[in-house]
């Protein structure tokens, strides 16, 4: 940058005065003669274009700088061009050759159901026993149900759950004997409540004493099983005591040789006269004993036949718990003419249908992937039956009433008619799980080990029968020889023939590219 130069002094006022000599000070130089004022302006406009040339030139050389920034990003040399550019897109669509388990599968859709659904239609019978009605529900839906718990009252008696796989189908009184007693004694003795020496099987006098405490444990008094009132006990007792005085009469008369007609004629206190001929006393007291051995054995069956019942309308038999209350249309006061509460137990299971083309690949103990998409839950189960007819899809008809059988009634997807499959998950589905509908991945076939696989449109077949697969590395092509195998979920097995080779990583034609087979001329191969 230039520095200005100072102003020239004015002459006329530093020319010292004619008579006086001009001398120079000590230590400065003497100075020039001083320019003329002409001389002084071109001096100045000299500094001016120097200054106006410096910053043209610095503004030229930012621009000059700024164009060949731009000229490097538009213009590049023919090396780097090539570096840049890939290849030209191929005229076919590739798919690698793979190598992994292949698996055949087959999907439908299901629905997760309690293994033991039950409508329960309380019947309520008995002398003078009306039309039931509704006097008492402590559950709602959704509620939680263990064994022994109260569902329901119906016309002030209970209805309860107890744990069974047999359906209820008969009243259970004293002096029964089955299977179905068997499960009740069961019950009872799970509840707490043993049944003492009887017999399994046999509702003796331990199973009445159980069932009365059951039953005033939930607050209520067993019905009696006999509704006469204890008359045919009375009975029954009376007659063993006119039998007992019979025989001690005989027995008196046989030892003092008197008519036990005439001793019985003339009162207690009477003298007895002696039996007459031909009469034996022995006989009298024979029949008399066998009498009151008979009156005795009434007795018992009356005292048998006597005690606490357990009605078939009073109980429901669920094969596990905890249970739950699906639902309960009926209200309190309402008159019971169909179900008034439905209860699910048991583990969950999934129900399904397979079409015809599907019946051959399932069957059971194959592999099944459960998936919940609602919630994401999946879970891992097996196939449990395969129904061997068609059948339409059952749907339960909640107006109408099952009973207290306690006979499972699962819900079918709705659809055409199919063969009826019942999936069993490996372990006990979350109970959110009911009702809802479910994905079922059924693994049909597995290749043994890892195998060569390639979608199934990598698989062609000619003229003459033989099927092959394309191999394409860059442009070159060449056609391998294969045998399939196992099919599934989009791929196929294959097994290169004879000398034919192929392996994992290959690439495989599966069609053409429409975009770029479009722009060349001839056929594509």
């Amino acid at each position: 940058m230039s520095v200005p130069e100072p102003p020239a002094p004015d002459s006329a006022a530093a020319e010292p005065p004619p008579h006086v000599p001009r001398k120079s000070p000590p230590d400065v130089a003497p100075e020039s003669p001083s320019e003329p004022p002409a001389a002084a302006g071109a001096s100045d406009a000299g500094l001016a274009r120097r200054r106006r040339w410096v910053v043209a030139v610095v503004v030229g050389a930012v621009a000059l700088s700024g164009a060949g920034v731009a000229a490097s990003q538009v213009i590049k040399s023919p090396a780097q061009a090539v570096a840049e550019a890939g290849p030209p897109p191929m005229d076919v669509l590739v798919a690698r050759v793979e190598k992994r388990v292949l698996r055949d599968t087959v999907i439908v859709r299901g629905t997760a159901t309690a293994g033991q659904t039950v409508r329960i239609t309380p019947v309520m019978g008995g002398e003078g026993a009306g039309t039931p009605v509704v006097t008492k529900l402590p559950l709602s839906a959704g509620d939680r149900v263990t064994a022994g718990r109260v569902l329901l009252e119906v016309s002030g008696r209970p209805v309860f759950a107890l744990a069974g796989a047999l359906p209820v189908y008969r009243d259970l009184k004293p002096g029964a004997t089955g299977d179905d007693v068997r499960q009740v004694q069961k019950a009872l003795a799970a509840r707490g409540h043993g049944t003492g020496s009887d017999r399994a099987g046999t509702f003796g006098p331990g199973t009445k004493a159980a069932l009365t405490a059951f039953y005033a444990s939930i607050g209520y008094e067993p019905l009696p099983a006999l509704a006469d009132g204890g008359a045919s006990v009375t009975a029954a007792e009376e007659a063993v005591t006119g039998a007992e005085r019979a025989l001690e009469d005989a027995e008196a008369a046989l030892r003092t040789g008197a008519s036990p007609e005439a001793g019985a004629e003339a009162g207690a206190g009477a003298g007895k006269r002696a039996a007459p001929p031909g009469d034996d006393g022995q006989r009298t007291v024979r029949r008399a004993r066998e009498d009151l051995a008979k009156a005795r054995t009434r007795l018992s069956e009356a005292r048998a036949a006597a005690g606490p019942m357990l009605p078939a309308g009073e109980v429901v038999f669920l094969e596990s718990f905890p249970a739950r209350v699906d639902s309960v249309p009926a209200r309190i006061g309402s008159q019971v003419t169909g179900p008034v509460m439905t209860v699910s137990g048991g583990a969950l299971v999934v129900h399904a249908q397979l079409q015809e083309h599907q019946k051959g690949l399932v069957g059971p103990g194959q592999k099944v992937q459960i998936l919940s998409e609602i919630s994401g839950v999946t879970a891992s189960a097996d196939v449990l039956t395969v129904a061997d007819s068609l059948s339409l899809p059952r749907v339960p008809d909640p107006a109408a009433g099952s009973g207290t059988d306690g006979q499972a009634d699962p819900p079918a997807p709705a659809g055409e008619r199919g063969y009826a499959l019942v999936i069993r998950p490996d372990r006990p589905l979350d109970p959110g799980l009911a009702g809802q509908d479910v994905r079922l991945t059924i693994e049909a076939a597995a290749t043994d080990g890892e195998v060569l696989v390639v979608p199934v449109s990598a698989v062609s077949a000619g003229a003459d029968g033989r099927t092959s697969v394309t191999v394409v590395k860059g442009q070159d092509r060449r056609r391998v020889e294969v045998r399939p195998g196992t099919a599934g979920d989009g791929y196929v097995e294959v097994r290169p023939v004879g000398s034919g080779r192929l392996a994992e990583g290959d690439d495989v034609m599966t069609g053409i590219n429409p975009g770029v087979a479009e722009g060349k001329e001839g056929d594509a191969p």
